[in-house]
């Protein structure tokens, strides 16, 4: 028995240190899980977490010291950058208790979840589903991967963007609503986790849009800064 067509090829992310790869599964997204972004898009107060997903070729990988380019997509005309704390999963399970969650982390890195926000707007208010809004091409542009025990102090780390050297968002991880250990433990409630899973953990307050030809920088302390040029 043989494919009727061609295997799409795996999506992988560079390591940290060496010419190693990080194969994709799944990519998860937690919503709304800094208090301040939050507020700034119309809620508040520590609800349950909640989840959405991209596509494991939604990711564009970023090599340490290049910039990526990411293509402006179609259908919008408001896109916005969202940066995040990326947390690679290295050891699956199903109800994993948040005290052995770190257990199950292989490494860390700075990704964005890059979002078309006025087609998610829209779906929101029609009470569609927003995977147009979300899961396009390119839409989780990532850095290299740091293995967790190198970033001890992952945790509480100085978080921050900027576009074109402007400051965009500035927080700390440490102010997650929902910590890493607690967001896999709820997150293996709903699926069975497996190696080569992504979690993006939230962003900061301070998303907006961005244009052709805009350079974004997302920095996290301990990780490879991430470099993202918008084309046309």
């Amino acid at each position: 028995m043989s494919d009727v067509l061609q295997a799409a090829p795996i999506p992988r992310v560079p390591v940290v240190g060496g010419s190693d790869t990080f194969p994709v599964h799944r990519i998860y997204c937690v919503g709304r899980n800094y208090v301040e972004h939050a507020i700034e898009m119309g809620h508040s107060g520590r609800e349950a977490p909640f989840f959405f997903m991209k596509p494991a070729d939604a990711v564009l990988p970023v090599a340490q010291g290049e910039t990526g380019r990411m293509r402006y997509p179609g259908l919008t005309k408001n896109l916005h950058h969202e940066l995040e704390l990326v947390v690679a999963i290295g050891k699956g399970g199903r109800d994993i208790p948040a005290a052995q969650a770190l257990e199950h982390v292989w490494g860390y890195a700075v990704g964005l979840d890059m979002t078309r926000r006025d087609l998610q707007n829209e779906m929101k208010k029609q009470g569609r589903p927003w995977c147009v809004g979300k899961g396009f091409e390119e839409s989780a542009p990532i850095g290299p991967i740091t293995p967790a025990a190198q970033v001890p102090g992952v945790h509480d780390a100085a978080i921050a963007l900027t576009v074109n050297g402007e400051t965009r968002q500035n927080s700390r991880t440490s102010k997650l609503i929902w910590s890493i250990a607690e967001v896999i433990e709820h997150l293996s409630m709903a699926w069975t986790l497996a190696p080569g899973d992504l979690i993006f953990s939230g962003t900061p307050a301070g998303v907006g849009a961005v244009l052709p030809e805009d350079t974004l920088e997302g920095r996290i302390d301990g990780l490879v800064p991430l470099r993202v040029s918008v084309v046309a």
